[in-house]
């Protein structure tokens, strides 16, 4: 992993905490956890507070995710908000903290200034036996403690503050008021600083789960549908009056559930022919018979008259696969009619010509799948699927290795929202 590491495509974008008094905080949070401190005197964290460093240190990359479920956070400071997730179960822990970040960016302000919070991010399962556990959760709430006590002290002034007005003579109690200035010097005036969060429950709808080798749930107005490996415990038993259940090995079927509810946008010239992604698809399916010879050929010149030859040299495997004859079909086709007929196509491979519809909600979670079943595009896998692509990338022989952080650093890091928007269509709503 170190090309990676080096590269910054895998824990990019984290922030440096250098600051004693900070550290400090991080450790009382971790105390409070039953975590030993980090003996640590800088490391770098995501929006959650995890840390790449502090993992290793503890030999557990869960140190934040105990049992895979009610994540746990630690905020340093408001500037959290704007990292990304670089070690999560759940595919949407990042946007609930940044809802919660946004709900609440008031009193992470002035906590921060003072105080870390920390906590955990609840739901209605404390572990996940079976898929009818990952169903079961609706929404989540917000458990939040601070490391100082600043929500305690702030709540205990709150009290003070109305006994104050409602009782006659509790003026004449010394002791409440000077209670109440010590604590204020503390907490500063909550009349004009809100110290304790407003919002922390937030619903929890469309997600990808790492669990039983990865479930997709997706959920319309009459019925959820999940999506995952049919050995996954209370496949087709849970809750089947309400779910609908797909293989995630049958590309036809996730298909056909795709395109139903809208959630493709299906081949059109108009924006095939704009955004490149096809032609795309084509190299990275060249290059993924690339990777599976013996030797890997030299990938660092790969360019038009490089593709061509390697194509006429290995024609026989590359038609075997079929995804490259199929994009190059459906390109001829589009630049003729402006449309492709879906139904003309191998169902196992349509993935390939479509990606997911820019305007529905589900957009990241369907390119996510997407990404999934078309496995050797790796930047597609990713941009959507990073799990699945450290994975992936363990696998792959040394030379590729190497091609694939070139590619990506010299790609997709250069300009990240360009080039979501122009290959799938997304505004910048992701890091």
């Amino acid at each position: 992993m170190n090309r990676l590491l080096e590269a910054e495509l895998i824990y990019g974008r984290l922030l440096p905490i250098r600051e004693p008094h900070l550290v400090a905080r991080y450790n009382k949070a971790l105390i409070a956890f039953g975590l030993p401190a980090s003996k640590l005197t800088e490391f770098d964290i995501d929006i959650t507070g995890f840390s790449p460093q502090v993992a290793a240190e503890l030999g557990d990359p869960d140190y934040l995710d105990p049992l895979k479920v009610n994540r746990r956070f630690i905020i340093l400071t408001p500037e959290q908000d704007s990292l990304p997730v670089v070690h999560t179960s759940f595919s949407n822990t990042a946007g609930l903290m940044h809802e919660f970040f946004s709900a609440n960016a008031r009193a992470i302000h002035a906590i921060t200034l003072r105080d870390t919070l920390y906590g955990e991010i609840e739901d209605s399962v404390s572990e996940v036996k079976t898929l009818d556990d990952l169903l079961s959760i609706n929404e989540v709430t917000f458990k939040v403690l601070s490391a100082e006590d600043l929500l305690g002290k702030a709540g205990q002034l709150r009290q003070l503050c109305d006994a104050l007005v409602t009782s006659p003579d509790a003026w004449r109690d010394d002791a409440m008021l000077e209670r109440m200035v010590s604590l204020a010097k503390e907490t500063g005036d909550i009349r004009q600083n809100t110290l304790v969060p407003d919002k922390l429950v937030f619903r929890h709808d469309a997600f990808w789960a790492d669990h039983f080798g990865g479930v997709f749930v997706f959920v319309d107005e009459k019925i959820t549908t999940v999506v995952c490996d049919p050995e996954a415990p209370g496949f087709r038993r849970s809750r089947p009056w309400q779910v609908s259940y797909i293989s995630i090995h049958d590309a036809a079927q996730v298909g056909d559930f795709l395109a139903r509810t809208g959630r493709l946008e299906l081949p059109r010239a108009s924006w095939v022919e704009s955004s490149g992604l096809f032609a795309h698809r084509l190299e990275m399916a060249l290059l993924s018979v690339a990777a599976s010879l013996d030797p890997v050929p030299d990938l660092t010149r790969i360019d038009a008259v490089w593709m061509q030859t390697f194509l006429h040299r290995n024609a026989k495997a590359i038609n075997e696969r079929g995804v490259y004859p199929l994009l190059q079909e459906a390109q001829r086709i589009l630049a003729r009619t402006g449309n492709l007929r879906m139904a003309d196509i191998d169902p196992e491979l349509r993935l390939w010509l479509v990606r997911a519809e820019p305007s529905h909600p589900d957009q990241w979670l369907t390119n996510r799948l997407i990404a999934h079943l078309t496995g050797e595009d790796f930047v597609s896998r990713f941009v959507f699927d990073k799990q699945g692509f450290y994975r992936a990338y363990e696998r792959y022989p040394e030379p590729y290795r190497d091609y694939v952080v070139s590619r990506l650093s010299q790609t997709y890091l250069k300009d990240k929202p360009a080039f979501r928007k122009r290959l799938y269509g997304l505004g910048d709503n992701h890091a």
